[in-house]
């Protein structure tokens, strides 16, 4: 076969290839399911059961709000409901942001990872509940809610229910399911439905804003999640489900009119707010994407101006593309490939584990399982030889010609991401990630792919 019939031959290939990629790729993300819809509270059952305070005049509920601190999981702030009964002189806190971390960090991690989150109801004195957050330093309002009598024992009720032993466990779910929509529930369901009821309109921001928003402290973490969380948090949310922030809850029910009467008006839900002690709350930093895409791209344009190319000089080597200042150049090489490699290959083998075996529905079909592969993670070893060796890595042509069909499907797949990116096939919000990495990682997948392997040419004599 020619030269340029094998040429043709390989060109259709691809062509087909990347086609099929195509099809399977727009299958599979058009039918994306959208978030599920807030889920209604169970029946209060044996209510009748339930003792309640002699005077529901003398029980009073506060709502506790905690700023965000500067650790990964607390970044969205925390919400508890202050109880006192002056009937029986209890004054206690209930905090749904309970877990049980005991059988270690990794089976914690591996439980998370699976949507395995069973988190808890707990009730302590003030004191404890706010000298952890004194010891954390975030500040912490409180807010007396004004209801109706029977509002007071509809709510009382709930958290009698919640408290019994076969309640008190709950499957955490960050969007819809934690510590601040379970005091959201519990005052809506009080209120008749009303607070869901009047919030039905449409927020201007989606889940994906707020994620990035709250971790804007920790651009790392900032990032991660935003490759790693696919279309489903990029629907805008209704003004109800926006209150699964705690300090949107708080900022809404400071406004929203509740329905006691004070000399013949209506009140506010919230009133008396006092704050239990104040901290200065974690400095946003810049976007992830800008150190990320800038270290990138310059090192990428480095590479290229090291670019040459290099005549058939030998009978063991083959013509092609090197680079200048080899003992320099190959080891940045190998840095940026390690580096690339390792992220890579983490976040596909999340992304895919998490389709496959997560509870975590925002894990599964991922546009981003385009660029990210499990298998990049062997591209470490490449990375390392170029980090010690400072040249190209000689192999057999064999194992030449598997590489480089490698480096051909990762660029068809980047390709078609782009493809399916800006049509929209996806609706998924990847516009970072499109401007500031996949440029840069194409452009160092092709320069690889060039410079960073010497297949050994054969002689055969006859």
């Amino acid at each position: 076969m020619t030269p340029i019939a094998a040429n043709s031959l390989l060109l259709a290939r691809v062509q087909r290839i990347f086609f099929a990629l195509l099809i399977v790729v727009s299958s599979i993300f058009a039918s994306a399911p959208i978030v599920s819809a807030q889920a209604q509270l169970p029946e209060i059952s044996a209510a009748d059961s339930i003792r309640l305070p002699a005077n529901f005049d003398l029980v009073d509920f506060y709502l506790i709000t905690v700023d965000v601190g500067d650790q990964v999981w607390d970044n969205f702030g925390h919400t508890a409901l202050r109880v006192v009964d002056r009937n029986t002189r209890s004054d206690l806190v209930f905090n749904w942001g309970l877990f049980d971390a005991s059988e270690g960090n990794v089976v914690f991690a591996s439980n998370f990872l699976q949507g395995i989150l069973n988190y808890q109801l707990g009730v302590s004195p003030p004191s404890w509940e706010f000298g952890r957050y004194e010891r954390e330093q975030r500040t912490v309002w409180q807010d007396k809610i004004n209801l109706t009598n029977a509002q007071k024992e509809t709510l009382y009720k709930r958290l009698a229910w919640n408290l019994r032993e076969e309640n008190i466990v709950y499957s955490y779910q960050y969007f819809f399911d934690n510590c601040t929509t379970r005091v959201r529930d519990y005052l809506n369901e009080a209120l008749g439905g009303r607070l869901e009821s009047e919030n039905r309109a449409l927020a201007r921001s989606t889940f994906r804003d707020e994620v990035q928003s709250h971790y804007a402290s920790i651009p790392a973490v900032a990032v991660s999640l935003d490759i790693l969380m696919n279309g489903r948090i990029d629907r805008r949310m209704t003004q109800f489900e926006e209150l699964f922030l705690p300090a949107q809850l708080r900022r809404e029910l400071l406004s929203f009119p509740s329905d006691v009467l004070r000399n013949g008006q209506r009140v506010t839900m919230l009133e008396e707010p006092t704050v239990i002690m104040e901290f200065t709350p974690p400095t946003a930093q810049a976007s992830g994407y800008y150190f990320v895409g800038a270290g990138l791209f310059a090192v990428v344009v480095f590479l290229f101006l090291m670019l040459r190319r290099v005549p058939l000089s030998s009978f063991s080597s083959q013509p092609g593309f090197t680079l200048r200042a080899a003992q320099l150049s190959y080891r940045v090489m190998g840095l940026l490939t390690l580096l690339l490699s390792i992220a890579s290959g983490i976040y596909g083998s999340i992304m895919s584990f998490g389709w496959l075996a997560s509870a975590h529905l925002d894990l599964h079909h991922n546009l981003n399982l385009l660029l990210f592969w499990p298998t990049d993670l062997l591209g470490a070893y490449f990375a390392v030889r170029w980090l010690i060796a400072g040249r190209s890595y000689t192999m057999s042509s064999t194992l030449h010609n598997v590489i480089i069909l490698y480096f051909i499907l990762h660029i068809l797949a980047a390709l078609a991401y782009v493809f399916v990116a800006l049509t929209g096939i996806a609706e998924q919000e990847v516009a970072s990630v499109l401007l500031y990495l996949v440029p840069s990682l194409i452009a160092f997948g092709i320069l690889v792919w060039n410079a960073g392997f010497s297949p050994v040419r054969r002689m055969r004599f006859s």
